[in-house]
This record gives C-alpha cells, structure tokens and sequence, in this order.
C-alpha cells in the first residue's frame, strides 16, 4: 500500500515591537532575567492590559502580504492553562475570531508550484521561558512574556519535508521583507511546530497526528517531517497504529522521541477577553497599512528579470534576502550596469558576509563606493584584476576606490606606444612562443598576455594588449 503525508505547520513570529503587546515593557532580547517585566505581565490583581496598536498593524501587513482577508471585527480572548513561565494562568491570543484568514503562499519545488493555503494569523502574548539545565530543577525567566507574537497556522496542504522548507523559506522572506520580525530561530524569534499524518493515496479521511516541536533550523524542520513520515508508515506497515502524542525533534541524534501522549485535544476553556475591547479594522485603515508594505521578494524578482534583465538565478539569490536585495540595487543604480552589480554582490560581497557572519547592514564598503569601483572598471580605467587589488583596502575603510587608485597609481595604461614597447619586449624575450603561435598553437597567446600584465604590474589595458600582440603576432 502506498501512503501520503498530510502535514500542517503552526509558526510562531515575535514581532520586532520595542515594547510589548500589552504593557510598556521593552521586548529587548538578552536584558538581566526577570528585569524586562512589570504588574501588567506578570498578571497582578487589578491591572488592565492596553493593546499596541503597532502589533496589529504589523498582524494586518502579514495578513495583505500572504493574500488573506482582513476581519474588520477581530476579538482577543484568553486561553486557560497552568504552567510556571505562565505567571497570569492565561495566554492572552485570538481564536473564534482572528485578524487574518483564508491566505496562502505559493511554493515551488522540481518546477512545479504549488499554492500552501493559510488557515489564519492571530496576534497573542508569548510566555516566558523555563530553564532546566543549570543545575536546578527549573529556573523561569518571564522577560518573554508579553511580547507580541502572530501566529500563522497553515492548512494541511504539505505533503513532505521539502514542500515545508520552501513553505518555510518563502514565510521567512515575507516577514523580513516587511521588517515585522527578524525570523532568527536561534533566539526563539521564529517557532515552529509540525503536525503529521499519514494516509493511503487516494483516501480523503486525516490519519492520526503527531505534533513535533522543538525544531531551530528549517532544515530540522524538513529533517524531523521525513523522519516522522518513515517512523509512522514503518509502523502501520508493521500493524501498529499511530498514536496522537507529542514528540521532541534531536537534531544531534536525527530522531524524534515521544514528549506526552495527548489521546485527546487540550481544553484551553477560550472565552472573549473582558478587559480588551473588539479590534475594529476599517477600510481607510486596512488601506494605510497597505501603503506601508514595500515590494515583496516575489515581485522585486520578476522585476530584476525583466527589467535589469539579470539571469533567474541572479534574481533569486539576490532577493534572498531584502538588505542584500536592498544593497545590490543601491550598487546598481551608482554604476548602472546589473550584471556587474549582480557579479560583485554574489561573488566578492556575499563571500564576505558569509566568512563573517555578519548582516548586509554591517558590510564594511559602502553600495556608492562599490558601484564607484565597477564604474572604474567599465570605464576602463583599472583591469578587473585591479580592481580585485583595490577591494581589500576598501573593506579596511571603506575609502573612495578613486582615491585609492590614484594614490597608489594604478590606473591603467592605455597608451599604445606604452603598451607596444614592453610587448616588444616580451616577444624578444620568448621567441619560442612566438613560433609555437606561428605554427597554429592559438593558446600560447594566453602565456603571452600573462607576460605583458607582469611587466605592467596589472596596469596595461588587457583588451588593448591582446589586440596589439595578435596585430605583431600578424
């Protein structure tokens, strides 16, 4: 018998707010434990919660930006249960009536695209975070909670570990398009839980889940669903049956093991929250936060195809992610020329960021001041090789590349009589290669350039030098 998975995806986003969703409170990761915190998040008697309107706006964007319809009339409510990092008792969040509904993203995988539907994005109050490896039983550090969060829950529309990275990536790249979280899974910022069933090909009825959690790579995430997937049809092919449970993903082992059972669904007990007043979108608002969406990494693609016509692959990395993007289009427009743009940021740029691991943002040359080097180069004032030279001292202090050639004379020689004498020279000085070309050896022409660069110390024009070699040569 042959079986599909039918998977489904609950992320967590924590939104890039400076204070929290309900109180003033600053959302600053990394701050002293249990210092970021006052009455209204750690729940006190008598203290009332006033909602920041920044997190809905921020709910909305993802809901425009992920094709959902906005609900003019959304309500918090509170989600009952008791657990230490929890000081209130209650999670405050959304559920009959959520922000965002009925959305999706498109993936692509082999070729083929696919539209991953989106149930619903609901704005709540994360909680705070229980520690069990310091030596103590459990420390809680509640700086966590109270800080805003969206939580986009997808339908079971995935059907195997890759379909969820690209779905993953593709979320990813929208909310740090729209600058509302820094989707950083090392620091808990992007959470992500999976829910998996199995079924025979061709049934239309859900199998038993599993929920799996405890996922901080997308690559986890894809690892932990085809892990899941094999562990549940070995099972049913052996004659058992799969279990509703809970399980914890081990990237160090590459297997997941049962965390609870969970026979039956949690009773939250949800009912409207009495001290928050509904949230009421308008039409005029819902058309203000539109305004604030930039170009979405989708869009911004297509474009640089069509319009700067760079190659699909080109277009793709580059709108990886939006400061790259933001950065390559800042270069192009100082030096007008995309692919050399494109070149320079793929090549020489990223290798950079990446050695260093730092963000585009924190890239020592500045976009002007690359663009100011590739104008050099078209205007054939320094070779390409030059200008490999000069980039280095640019990444000490991001200086002129103007400057830096001029002070180290390295602008290139385009004097033919210049150019002509020392081509002379090295044609005295080989004149075995000289015969060799003669007699039909057409790369020998390579080792004679190579000998003309020497001698100039990089600075003769290379095309000027190949055209006047082949013209002796002649």
């Amino acid at each position: 018998m042959e079986f599909e998975a039918v998977i489904g995806l609950e992320v967590h986003a924590q939104l890039l707010t400076e204070t929290k969703i309900f109180c003033g409170c600053s959302t600053k990761f990394g701050n002293k434990p249990n210092s970021n915190v006052c009455p209204v998040c750690l729940g006190h008697p008598g203290v009332l919660p006033v909602l920041n309107k920044k997190v809905v706006e921020y709910a909305a964007m993802m809901g425009l930006a992920t094709n959902c319809t906005i609900n003019e009339k959304n309500v918090f409510a509170r989600k009952n249960y008791f657990y230490p990092d929890l000081p209130k008792g209650y999670q405050t969040s959304q559920f009959e009536l959520p922000i965002c509904e009925h959305g999706y993203i498109e993936i692509e995988t082999n070729e083929v695209k696919k539209k991953i539907g989106i149930t619903r994005i609901h704005m709540e109050e994360d909680a705070g975070k229980s520690i069990h490896d310091q030596g103590y039983d459990t420390l809680v550090d509640v700086n966590r909670c109270g800080v805003p969060l969206i939580e986009i829950v997808s339908e079971p529309d995935i059907s195997s570990g890759e379909e969820a990275y690209q779905y993953l990536t593709n979320l990813k790249q929208i909310i740090t398009y729209l600058g509302i979280c820094d989707g950083n899974m090392e620091e808990g910022s992007l959470r992500c839980d999976a829910n998996i069933s199995i079924r025979p090909k061709g049934e239309t009825k859900l199998g038993t889940r599993t929920e799996v959690k405890n996922m901080n790579s997308f690559r986890n995430v894809q690892k932990a669903i085809d892990y899941e997937i094999d562990r549940q049809i070995s099972l049913v092919e052996d004659g058992g049956k799969v279990v509703q449970q809970t399980l914890l993903w081990n990237a160090d082992q590459n297997k997941a093991t049962a965390m609870r059972g969970k026979e039956e669904a949690h009773d939250y007990r949800y009912f409207p929250c009495p001290d928050l007043m509904p949230v009421f979108v308008s039409a005029e608002w819902k058309e203000e936060i539109k305004k604030q969406i930039p170009e979405l990494p989708k869009s911004r693609k297509t474009r640089f195809i069509e319009e700067l016509k760079l190659p699909e692959y080109d277009a793709e990395v580059l709108t990886q992610q939006k400061e790259i993007a933001d950065y390559f289009e800042e270069v192009y427009l100082e030096c007008k020329d995309a692919k050399l743009s494109s070149n320079w940021v793929m090549g020489d740029v990223l290798k950079i960021i990446n050695e260093r691991k730092i963000s585009a943002k924190d890239f020592p040359i500045s976009a002007n001041n690359l663009g100011k080097l590739i104008n050099l180069i078209k205007s054939n004032k320094i070779s390409s090789q030059i200008a490999k030279d000069v980039f280095p001292i640019m990444l000490q202090d991001d200086k002129d590349p103007n400057i830096i050639v001029e002070e180290k004379n390295l602008l290139q020689i385009t004097d033919t009589s210049a150019i002509e004498a020392v081509i002379d020279d090295v044609l005295n000085s080989n004149p075995k290669q000289v015969e060799e070309f003669k007699a039909g050896k057409e790369k020998v022409i390579g080792f004679l350039v190579g000998q003309v660069m020497q001698r100039t110390k990089g600075k003769a024009n290379p095309k000027m030098v190949n055209e006047l070699l082949r013209k002796k040569l002649s």
